[in-house]
């Protein structure tokens, strides 16, 4: 039964470690008023007849904090890349020079900052929710495993201990919210 139980609590970790992960990755797509390569992320371009992702089709770089710079392997793939962009709808304009895309990040405005503040915070409390489901998945395993015998206090030491592991988790998101919200409404 132990072992049951390590499975169950490893199991929550993998889901709690996957939730903050994916945190991690939405946050670095929002764009905080500063060049990156992660605000291109999940753009897909015609290569061929494959939907390939830019950064697998080019060389994204960030000369300065306000320019994303694009160098595709091939100059033909310039107007495909160029459309993608636009029809990725990310609020962003590319201009195509022949050789590169450049793409200019304009300085946000105080409206728009604080409306990055609150999509930063929905994604946290999205993360949060999701370690919470994950908690709610690992003790109703446990209850289910009491009923099957086993022994109260290796269950309710495990409940613990999973508690223990959602604090930390949440915690982090805090942390990681708060770096983020710093980031936005710094000019």
């Amino acid at each position: 039964m132990n072992e049951e139980v390590e499975l169950i609590i490893e199991e929550t970790k993998d889901r709690m470690q996957k939730a903050l992960e994916h945190l991690e990755h939405e946050l670095a797509r929002l764009r905080a008023g500063r060049a990156t390569p992660a605000l291109l992320d999940g753009i897909t371009v015609d290569y061929y007849g494959v939907n390939s992702p830019l950064s697998q089709v080019s060389n994204i770089n960030t000369p300065d904090p306000k320019t994303i710079l694009i160098q595709p392997w091939e100059r033909t793939m310039l107007g495909t890349i160029e459309k993608a962009i636009l029809a990725a709808n990310i609020g962003l304009t590319p201009i195509n020079n022949g050789e590169v895309i450049r793409i200019n990040i304009p300085p946000l405005t105080e409206e728009r900052r604080h409306q990055l503040v609150k999509q930063v915070r929905n994604e946290g409390e999205t993360a949060k929710i999701s370690i919470r489901n994950a908690r709610k998945w690992a003790n109703d395993e446990l209850k289910r495993m009491l009923k099957e015998g086993l022994p109260e206090d290796i269950e309710k030491n495990s409940t613990e201990s999973i508690q223990h592991m959602t604090n930390d988790y949440t915690a982090k998101i805090d942390k990681i919210m708060a770096l983020k919200e710093k980031d936005v409404m710094t000019v």
